[in-house]
């Protein structure tokens, strides 16, 4: 029943996406169809066959969770591509953490000239850096970008400086701003990996989750509302899609960010060279249906709590030379809560202790003295180390002559 569901959803999203975007004729009804059908085997095998990865046709892929930081699944996603209204992740982070979104402007004259997708502003209008960030990520309007970027940068050129300070501070080494909107430039580029990382660090602001899992909004522009639709295909119509953006350029091809959370396990899937809307739409879906399928969050900080509760009740690291002879040990921080396995490989997780017996005086607070690795057969997925919880100082001439004090008042 579940795949049955989702296979008509599937159905719907491409259909509809050929009403949207192209006239309507039998040809193309057939085509969407025949198109449809291949996909659903592909999805099928993906769904039902946990060592089949899935089968996309976008030039670079990645699904990117969020707990652990980690590539679940990657196709190219390192290749350098270009990016094109996905960059508004970007924009909007910068907008946020660098302006008072209550501020209203005035809409420039290049502002309003810039090309492609459009919020509708002309010269003059005036509207709140508010409504410009909605008109930025649910529409898509590259006049806002270009607004956003005279307002908060002084330029579009000072602007780019501060997405590309930013992206080294993320440190993204492959991404490269030229542009507020993504238009497609020379030097404007990132990767699907790099746009994952982007968008992780952009969700944790509630203002910019808020925007980007907004379905319909309403902006005023000169006193007049304007109503806007979230130009993402997939929110409002797949389980746990909270976001992001879509992109399309002659260069960049149709891409798509999608944020996911089910059952807390919140992913990040990107697309980026789709030849077609229809294509980013499928791919975005077979991966993440792919996630959910075959990985599961593992409660990895408990396993090695449990673990080091053991060690500690059998194990002694004698300390040589120091005023004690044994030292306190304490788990270093675990990064991560939760971390994803995939779900064929819950048999085959085990642990392993690296420690030591004995070490020399003088011993820091939170030297390191070994390390619990949490393992899928050889592959480490996890490490925690065992830190000293106390400092322990060596023996100097005085707590050698107390000692030996001590030996002769037993004699």
């Amino acid at each position: 029943m579940k795949k049955i569901k989702y296979l008509s959803l599937l159905f719907v999203i491409l259909i509809s996406s050929a009403f949207n975007t192209y006239a309507f004729d039998e040809k193309e009804a057939r085509e969407e169809l025949r198109y449809f059908n291949e996909v659903r085997e592909e999805i099928t095998q993906a769904s039902t066959n946990p060592s089949v990865e899935p089968i996309t046709h976008s030039r670079a892929v990645v699904i990117y969770d969020r707990t652990s930081k980690t590539v679940l699944y990657g196709k190219n996603e390192n290749d350098v591509r270009a990016m094109a209204s996905t960059t508004k992740i970007m924009t909007a982070t910068i907008l946020i953490e660098n302006a008072d979104l209550s501020q209203t402007v005035e809409v420039s004259k290049k502002a309003a000239n810039t090309g492609g997708s459009r919020l509708g502003l002309k010269t003059g209008d005036k509207i709140t850096l508010n409504d410009l960030l909605y008109g930025l990520m649910l529409y898509s309007g590259n006049d806002a970008a270009v607004q956003i970027a005279e307002t908060v940068g002084g330029s579009v050129e000072g602007f780019a400086e501060m997405m590309n300070k930013k992206a080294g501070e993320l440190g993204l080494t492959n991404t490269s701003f030229v542009t507020p909107h993504g238009l497609d430039e020379n030097g404007h580029h990132t990767t699907a990996y790099e746009l994952a990382v982007l968008t992780d660090y952009a969700l944790n602001n509630p203002t910019f989750a808020k925007v980007v899992n907004t379905k319909y909004y309403t902006v005023t522009i000169n006193g007049t509302a304007k109503d806007l639709s979230n130009t993402n295909e997939l929110l409002g119509y797949l389980q746990g899609v909270n976001g992001v953006k879509t992109g399309f350029t002659n260069n960049a091809l149709r891409c798509l960010v999608s944020s996911t959370l089910r059952n807390d396990f919140n992913i990040i899937t990107v697309v980026l060279g789709a030849d077609t809307r229809k294509i980013r739409t499928s791919d975005s879906i077979k991966l993440i249906e792919y996630a959910y399928e075959n990985y599961e969050q593992i409660d990895v900080a408990s396993l090695v709590e449990n673990e080091y509760a053991k060690w500690r009740e059998n194990y002694k690291i004698e300390i040589n030379k120091g005023i004690k002879n044994e030292v306190q040990t304490k788990l270093g921080e675990q990064k991560y809560k939760t971390y994803p396995v995939k779900k064929a490989d819950k048999e085959n997780i085990k642990i392993e202790i690296s420690d030591i017996n004995y070490a020399e005086a003088p011993l820091l607070q939170n030297t390191k003295l070994g390390s619990i690795d949490v393992k899928i057969g050889e592959k480490t997925i996890y490490t925690v180390d065992i830190l000293s919880n106390e400092e322990v100082r060596k023996k100097d001439i005085k707590d050698y002559f107390f000692n030996m004090l001590g030996v002769y008042a037993k004699l």
